[in-house]
C-alpha cells in the first residue's frame, strides 16, 4: 500500500439494523477502529463469533484503538506483512501466537497468490491458493475472501475449527474469481455452478494419498 486516501469512509458512521442486532455472526470490515467498537457496541448480545479486518493504515495511525478492538473479537485476517507488522515477529507461527495472546481465538493470515493459513493454539491449517492462468485486477479479493469466510460460518452455524478450514477455503474460491475482472464485474456475473466446479477443484488440489515407507 503507497497511500490511503479514506474519502466518504472517513465520517463514515454505520447504523447496525434493528433486525441485524441479534446476528451471531458479525464481519467487521476493513475501516477505522473507533466505527468497529461502534458496530459491536451496537449489538443487542455478544455475538457468537466476532471477525475482524483491519490493515497497515490502523496499525500505523489507530494502534491505540485498534488493539482494543483486538480484545473483543474471535478472529482476525490479515496478510503476512501486517501479521510482521503487528507483532514485530518474522515468523508467521510466532505472529500468530502473539496475536492470540492479544484476544483472538483464530488468526487467518492471507499470504495472497501463496493461500492462507489458519492457527488455532497449536493447530495450523494452509489453504492454497487456485492457480489461475491469468490475474486480472487483485482489488477486492481480500474483502471478497473475507465475506465468503464470514459468509460460509453464518451459513452452516458452526464456528469449531474444522469447520473453519472449510471457511477459509471457501473465502479462497471466491476470491479467485474476483481477480479475474476489474472491481465487482466477475463477482455481479458469478453463478452458484461455477462456485461449485471450483470447489471441486481446491478439493483435488488438496487431497492426496501418501506412503509411508
Amino acid at each position: 500500500t503507497l497511500s490511503t486516501e479514506l474519502n466518504v469512509l472517513a465520517d463514515f458512521k454505520p447504523v447496525v439494523p434493528d433486525n441485524y442486532k441479534n446476528a451471531d455472526v458479525v464481519m467487521l470490515g476493513n475501516l477505522h477502529p473507533s466505527i468497529q467498537m461502534s458496530v459491536i457496541d451496537q449489538m443487542e448480545k455478544r455475538p457468537k463469533l466476532i471477525v475482524l479486518d483491519t490493515m497497515n493504515y490502523w496499525m500505523n495511525n489507530t494502534s491505540k484503538e485498534l488493539n482494543e478492538v483486538i480484545k473483543h473479537i474471535d478472529i482476525i485476517t490479515i496478510n503476512d506483512e501486517e501479521a510482521r507488522q503487528l507483532t514485530n515477529e518474522y515468523s508467521l507461527v510466532k505472529a500468530a501466537a502473539q496475536i492470540q495472546t492479544m484476544g483472538p481465538k483464530y488468526v487467518v493470515i492471507k499470504k495472497g497468490e501463496h493461500g492462507a493459513l489458519l492457527f488455532h493454539n497449536d493447530n495450523i491449517f494452509f489453504a492454497p491458493a487456485l492457480p489461475l492462468e491469468e490475474v486480472f485486477d487483485p482489488t477486492g479479493a481480500g474483502d471478497t475472501f473475507a465475506g465468503g469466510f464470514a459468509g460460509y460460518l453464518s451459513e452452516t452455524e458452526n464456528v469449531s475449527f474444522n469447520n473453519l478450514r472449510n471457511a477459509v477455503i471457501h473465502g479462497s474460491n471466491l476470491a479467485s474469481f474476483c481477480v479475474e475482472r476489474f472491481g465487482t464485474e466477475r463477482m455481479a456475473n458469478l453463478k452458484k455452478e461455477e462456485v461449485e466446479r471450483r470447489l471441486h477443484q481446491f478439493r483435488e488440489l488438496t487431497q492426496f494419498d501418501i506412503e509411508l515407507q
